[in-house]
Parts: structure tokens; sequence; C-alpha cells
């Protein structure tokens, strides 16, 4: 076995959730309950106990505060509460963290030009706007975001999706960008929500996965029960099949979505997307595509080994509720919660529908633990957007988060301080910790500000931003503001590893790690493009808890090839490099 190449850690960062609710029914196959919650009282408004919180708000001290601004009433304009989501990555390959903020057009100004902002990390921790120097103009009505090397030369390039015509930036290695969205074939103006890079036919270069939403009409107007005007429900308009573009290897890609048997019925009249993963969910090695959609039966795209794919959601319990019932999906995790050696998935939903999580088994079957996740009396009364798994207090097993926002007009929350228009909308975040058997409990009086600050959230990104050995958390929310939030968790004594996998010069997107460590297996991901609208650092990170060595690192690589590991210690990053293991 081969060691690995180690990278040394930095400071401490953070951030995190909070609860309230009632209960009903949910998830892939099963799920009932009862509970209740005061209408007016947010969860997380409870005192915090004595001692610091688990998460710090550091968003002014590193400079990121002036990205608020005031933000106008809304103006019912479908799009104003989609998104935007927000981007963690090493633009410039300096060895820290950079962000990159989407950004919408203020309400009543859906045609106003939205620039998206990069903001460079300092050596001091503090970011600086690069935006105009970065040749980053894209200046359309922003959502989501992926982050990918897409021409395998070192650097990671960007892909804006955008109500309207998307935008491609190619890094040119120096700290710039260069627009080549045509350049590279990509075209069309749908509404597009998220995207995700992953080389789904193994061929070693990155192909693009996007996300499409619906057919939106502004002269549509919608209104509640009461007869006032209202955020419009997807019911009411058209789906928008989704697109899939083959990386030609050359810096081009081409649209393959009806040669690889992503087909449709009715046009996708019942497709409307809201997240997406790109990660083996059947076990044979190839990478499969788990689709979210709005009030539609969410599609799970099975890899068929021979560039085509097979829809088989409902087969597999991926598609609809318990009841048959197709929910408002958004966002999306992927991770083993409960130390099985299958991966489970989790999203997040609309107020009265809880949030799902579907544990993985055999054969690539999924099925409902929603109820005996121990989260169902606290998210029944919230729409959840943003979230993912990770392990916040490095103790050995996967945690929640997941940052919360009403689309529809709901009882103001005690703390509101959005404005009249806006406290309608606002809700707090959730932090949910993990008891090592896959079972969550609400840890949102310890998550500080995170938990207790009502506001819109929508994306949600995850990194080590100050490269201290723990996961802290980037928050978007629905008024162009950003949440920076520093980890401060995990206790001392509390050990771990974090494993950047590298496929040549790039980020072997897609590889699946598990590490042995205590007695235990632990698995990880290589992914970027989770949760809602967001890209993540794709870094695997395992916490150790009092575990102080590693007894070895199994990695199945994007390719299909499998190697074997040794870490030499903990505490610290380390790089491995296919084709430099043990083969299995």
């Amino acid at each position: 076995m081969r060691s690995a190449e180690a990278r040394p850690g930095k400071a401490v960062f953070s951030l995190l959730c909070v609860a309230a609710g009632l209960l009903l029914t949910i998830a892939c196959r099963q799920s009932t309950g009862t509970g209740a919650v005061q209408a007016g009282t947010a969860p997380g408004s409870q005192p915090a106990p004595a001692g610091s919180p688990l998460f710090t708000d550091i968003t002014e001290p590193v400079g990121l505060g002036r990205t608020a601004e005031r933000w106008p009433d809304g103006t019912f304009y479908l799009p104003e509460v989609q998104g935007p989501g927000v981007a963690l990555f090493d633009y410039d390959n300096d060895g820290d963290l950079d962000i990159l903020q989407i950004r919408m057009p203020p309400p009543g100004q859906p045609h106003a030009p939205s620039s998206k902002r990069l903001f460079q990390q300092q050596p001091d921790g503090t970011f600086l706007d690069v935006t105009e120097r970065s040749g980053i103009r894209d200046t359309g009505y922003g959502q989501g975001v992926a982050i990918g090397d897409i021409d395998n030369d070192g650097d990671l390039d960007v892909y804006f999706a955008n109500l309207g015509p998307d935008a491609f930036y190619i890094n040119n290695g120096d700290g710039t960008f260069t627009e080549a969205t045509r350049a590279a074939g990509f075209s069309g103006d749908l509404w597009s929500n998220t995207a995700a890079f992953c080389d789904y036919d193994r061929d070693g270069y990155l192909d693009l996965f996007v996300v499409h939403y619906l057919q939106y009409d502004p002269n549509h107007p919608c209104f509640n029960y009461a007869g006032k005007r209202e955020y419009c429900g997807p019911q009411n308009f058209r789906g928008v099949p989704d697109t899939l573009y083959r990386n030609n290897g050359n810096g081009t890609f081409t649209d393959v979505t009806a040669k690889a048997g992503i087909t449709y019925p009715r046009d996708g009249e019942k497709a409307k997307g809201m997240g997406v993963i790109c990660a083996d969910l059947t076990g044979d090695g190839w990478p499969d595509i788990y689709v979210t959609n709005d009030s539609e039966p969410n599609l799970l795209w099975v890899n068929q080994r021979d560039g085509t794919f097979r829809e088989e959601g409902i087969l597999r319990g991926l598609a609809v509720n318990r009841n048959g019932v197709p929910e408002s999906s958004m966002g999306l995790a992927v991770g083993d919660v409960n130390g099985d050696g299958y991966l489970d998935i989790f999203m997040t939903h609309l107020w009265e529908q809880n949030n799902r999580l579907c544990r993985g088994g055999p054969g690539g079957l999924f099925n409902d633990s929603t109820l005996e996740s121990g989260m169902v009396n606290d998210d029944l009364l919230f729409t959840g957007f943003g979230c993912g798994f990770f392990d916040y207090d490095n103790d050995g097993d996967l945690d929640i988060a997941v940052v919360n926002g009403a689309v529809k007009r709901r009882p103001v929350l005690d703390g509101a301080a959005m404005g009249a228009f806006w406290n309608q909308y606002a809700e707090p975040n959730f932090l949910f910790e993990n008891d090592g058997a896959g079972i969550f409990h609400n840890a949102g009086a310890r998550a500080g500000p995170f938990a207790s600050r009502l506001e819109i959230g929508r994306g949600l990104a995850f990194g080590d931003i100050d490269r201290d050995g723990d996961e802290d958390m980037v928050v978007s929310n629905g008024d162009n503001s950003l949440r920076v939030f520093r980890n401060d968790a995990p206790k001392p004594g509390s050990h771990w590893l974090r494993v950047r996998a590298m496929t040549g010069r790039r980020d072997a997107l897609g590889a699946q790690l598990t590490v042995s460590a205590g007695g235990k297996k632990r698995i990880g991901l290589v992914l970027a493009s989770y949760s809602y609208q967001s890209s993540s650092e794709p870094v695997a990170h395992f916490g150790l808890g009092e575990v102080d060595r590693v007894d070895g690192i199994d990695i199945l690589w994007p390719d299909g090839r499998r190697e074997e590991f040794q870490s030499p210690g903990v505490d610290r990053e380390i790089v491995l490099r296919e084709g430099t293991g043990k083969p299995i």
C-alpha cells in the first residue's frame, strides 16, 4: 500500500440549524406520526445552553457583510423566491477556499443585470471582491452553479444555471476566466435551476447534467385561499425536460439527452427539476443521476453502462412518498448515516411535507426511514432548501444541516426582522445531530445564529474554509445576502481525516472512499454538486472521534478502478492520486 501526500491545517470556522413542528406522513415507503408546535414560535428561539455556540457567524469579520442590501417587497414573480445558490471552491489554486455568490435581480426588476460575485480568500482569512479582474461578467438571472475541471488542466471551470440563457466560463489558470458558453456548445434559454458535472460514461472527462424547472408565465397570477396574491405553485405551469451534455474531450460538449435515453412523457410536462446528485446509487460502480422534482415524481436515471440511462425511480423507492403521492422535493444530500455500508438519501420539502430520509440497502433499493429518523416532529411546518450530510463535531457519524425559507405566506414567527412582507416567509434553519445509529436530534438550541436567526435560506455550501479540520458553511439567502459560519463544535481530542482524491490533475468527482479506523468503516464521497443550487468543496471529510489512527483507505475511482492506500496519520488533509495505490 502507498501513502498519500499530506497537507497541513489552518484555524477555526462554521454554521447550523434549529427546529419545530408537528408530524405527518412522508417518505419512500413508510411513515406516520403526530406532534405539535405553536404557529408563532420559532423552534430555535429557546435560550441557548451555557457555553459557546457550535457555530459562529463570521460574515462581518471576514468582510462579507456588504453583500447584504435593502431588499424590496416581493412582487409575486415566482423566480424571486427560488434562489440563489452559492459555491465554495479554490478558483486560483492557492490552497484555500474562495466564494462564488450567485445573485438575482431585486423584486420588481426581473430584467435588471444581476452580476455574480467572486470573493477571493486572503491570507488573513478575509475575503476580497475580485469579480471585475476575474473576468466573470455574467449578469443573467442567477439560480444555481456547477463547478468542475472540464478540460483536465488542473483548474476549476464554472457553469451558471440561470432563468434564461445559462453561462459557462473556462478558468485560464491565472486567476481569470473566459466566457465560453457558445464555444463549448451550450445553448438554450430555459429556466435552469441547477447543474452537476460528472463523468457518466467513464471516459475521463466531466460531462454536465442541467436541471430545468418549468415554463413560467408572469402574466398568470395566483391567489391563496383567502383571495390574496401569492407566489404560484408549479402545478400552474408545464415542466421542462432536463439536459445531458457529453464532454467531447476537446473543450466542447454535445447534447446527448435523447441519445442517452433521458426522455420524458409529453415532452417533459411533468419534469420540474429542483436538485440533482450524480453518484453510484445502485452499487455497480457507474454513476447514476437522481433528480428531485417540484410536486412531480422524482427521477432516478440508472446508468446502463453503454452511454444510456433507464428511469427507475419508482422501482427503487425514490419517486414518490409511501402513499404514492409526489412531493415538493428541493435539496438533496447523500451519505451513509447509519454505518451499514449503503448510501442513504435525504431530501428537503415544502411545509406540511416532512423532509425525507431514504435508507439504501442491497440491490440499490431504498426504504423510507423518515419516521424512525427522529426529525418528523421538527420539520413539518417549515420549507427546506439547501441541505447536506456532514460530521460537524468530528465524532464519526454524519449529521444534517438544512436551510429553510417559505415560498407561501405563513404565520409570522417571533424574531422575524426582514420587514412586513418578507417576515411572512422567514424561517429558522436546522441542525440535526446523529446519535451514531442514524437517529437524529435537534441541536438547534446550541447552533448559534445559524438556527436562531430567521431568514429566507436557499443555497448551502460546505467546506473547511479556515483549514482547521472541520466543516464550515456558507448560506445564500433569498435577498442576495451571504452568511458565513465557522465551525467551533469539535471537542479537544476529536480526530479527523480529510481526503482529496485526484485523477490526473483534477478532483475525482464521484469517487467513493471507505476509511477503516477503530474497527469501523466510514464511507465518503467526492462530490461538489448536492444541496440546492450550490457547489461545495469536493473533499471527503471523516470525523474519527477518539480514534487516532487509520488502518486503511479503499477508493473506488470513477472509472471503476479500485485501490487501497494508507494514511500517514490523522488530523490532516491528504491527497490520494489514482494509479499510486495498491490495486484491489
